[in-house]
């Protein structure tokens, strides 16, 4: 399971270059040829990558990160949320039919910047790249993508964030954490969130835990479903603020005419999160 999370991790760098290249010449639809030679690998190795990472060939990826597949996956979200939006903060999460629970920090919690709070911390791997992971006793309460050297800086921010909180490495709790996320075995046991926001923001996390993996919706659809539908703005900067990535899943949220849009851990890595969900739903469909 360790050793199979960090070669998708490494497969994933050399996969981003690949989604870079293929989203900067997606009019021109590149070859393989191209796309092979734009990463410095063979024809064979970047379809033997490929096939290892996502389960397909680059040219079926292709048509998973291009305008149009994205506005197909927007028609048929259209109805998604009607019935998952009325569950309350305990909602199904979709990440390998895992259970994703979510307690709110108090204002007064938020406002003491973690004051008397323990938060573990350490790097993970994921199919997506490598991650910091922080946790308290009340559950996880960061989830951020990092780049290859980028772990030092990641942290500074973090402790920026809870700059009151009693920081702790512990790396063999965060292989555990790597574990309950990203194991492709179902579990039965909740996955806490600890979340630290406004009641509007933690409104539309909850709004995005509902969604499943494979399924995109507009920042319209999504406050159109959660009965604001003029707040597009206010939706788009709560999206913004999510620092727990995957499980409150801010990379299914697109624009209206099928652009990708932003994505505070790279709009290459949520072009890549939403293909390789795409190609996942449509194995198991």
């Amino acid at each position: 399971m360790r050793n199979t999370l960090v070669d998708q991790a490494r497969q994933y760098e050399m996969v981003a270059r690949a989604i870079t290249f293929i989203r900067s010449n997606a009019q021109r639809q590149p070859s393989l040829k191209d796309i092979s030679a734009s990463i410095g690998l063979s024809e064979y190795h970047l379809q033997r990558l490929f096939s290892e990472w996502a389960g397909i060939s680059p040219k079926r990826f292709l048509q998973f990160v291009t305008k149009e597949y994205a506005k197909d996956a927007l028609r048929r979200s259209g109805d998604l949320l009607t019935t998952t939006l009325g569950a309350g903060l305990s909602s199904p999460g979709r990440l390998h039919d895992l259970l994703v629970t979510c307690e709110a920090m108090s204002p007064g919690e938020i406002k003491s910047l973690g004051a008397g709070l323990q938060i573990r911390y350490g790097k993970v791997s994921s199919p997506f790249g490598n991650a910091l992971v922080a946790w308290t006793q009340r559950g996880i309460c960061h989830l951020g993508f990092i780049a290859q050297d980028g772990l030092a800086e990641a942290l500074t921010c973090l402790k920026h964030d809870w700059s009151a909180a009693n920081f702790v490495h512990d790396q063999q709790g965060a292989l555990q954490r790597e574990a309950e996320i990203f194991s492709a075995k179902s579990s039965t046991q909740p996955l806490h969130l600890l979340l630290r926001g406004t009641n509007f923001q933690i409104k539309v996390w909850e709004a995005l835990i509902a969604i499943a993996p494979g399924e995109v919706v507009s920042y319209g659809q999504l406050g159109h479903k959660m009965g604001i539908p003029k707040a597009r703005r206010s939706i788009g900067t709560a999206i913004g603020k999510n620092n727990i990535a995957l499980l409150i899943p801010c990379h299914r949220v697109i624009r209206e005419g099928g652009e990708i849009g932003t994505y505070r851990w790279g709009t290459d890595r949520k072009a890549a999160l939403l293909a390789w969900e795409g190609v996942q739903a449509e194995v198991k469909g």
